[in-house]
């Protein structure tokens, strides 16, 4: 999802409650706080020589532990002042993919993706999921595009002798 589309997401549900899903059936506790977000350009050069470039915004997620017991959530409309502050402090590129950065005890930090988001009763949910790490080189490494699982003893796509940087 686009800074702008949830922007958007967040304008038509401002009367709601704002609750993260951040794995299936996994909520951010209530007692999250808005702590940082990223505006983050991204220039890259992947294992086979290709150069790219794009745009990320970033938002991070935080647990208080001084709040275990709150089960209020955030408003959609506290949610969007806070977001709205930080853009007249530094501009947001609203065609830059979003994420949010989450972690709790049982989950490492992830910078996770917007899959998809739901309205359920008063509560606007923001569905997060995981992007999986990829070779981006597959053609020039000679990687088949559904081969997932390579064995501890195959040849890596960047083999030494390989095509790749």
């Amino acid at each position: 999802m686009k800074t702008q589309e949830l922007f958007n997401v967040l304008e038509q549900n401002k009367d709601k409650s704002l609750l993260f899903e951040y794995a299936p059936n996994k909520l951010v506790g209530a007692n999250y706080h808005i702590t940082e977000v990223k505006h983050v350009s991204i220039d890259s050069v992947d294992c086979g020589a290709q150069t790219d470039a794009w745009k990320e915004t970033i938002i991070q997620l935080w647990e208080s532990p001084n709040e275990l017991d709150k089960t209020e959530y955030m408003s959609v409309y506290k949610a969007m002042a806070i977001l709205k502050k930080v853009g007249k402090m530094k501009p947001y590129v609203f065609d830059a993919e979003v994420k949010f950065e989450y972690s709790n005890v049982t989950f490492n930090t992830a910078q996770l993706f917007v899959n998809d988001f739901e309205i359920r009763n008063n509560d606007l949910i923001i569905k997060l999921a995981i992007e999986k790490t990829d070779c981006k080189a597959k053609s020039i490494c000679g990687v088949p595009e559904d081969k997932e699982l390579v064995a501890a003893n195959d040849e890596p796509c960047c083999s030494p002798d390989g095509n790749c940087c």
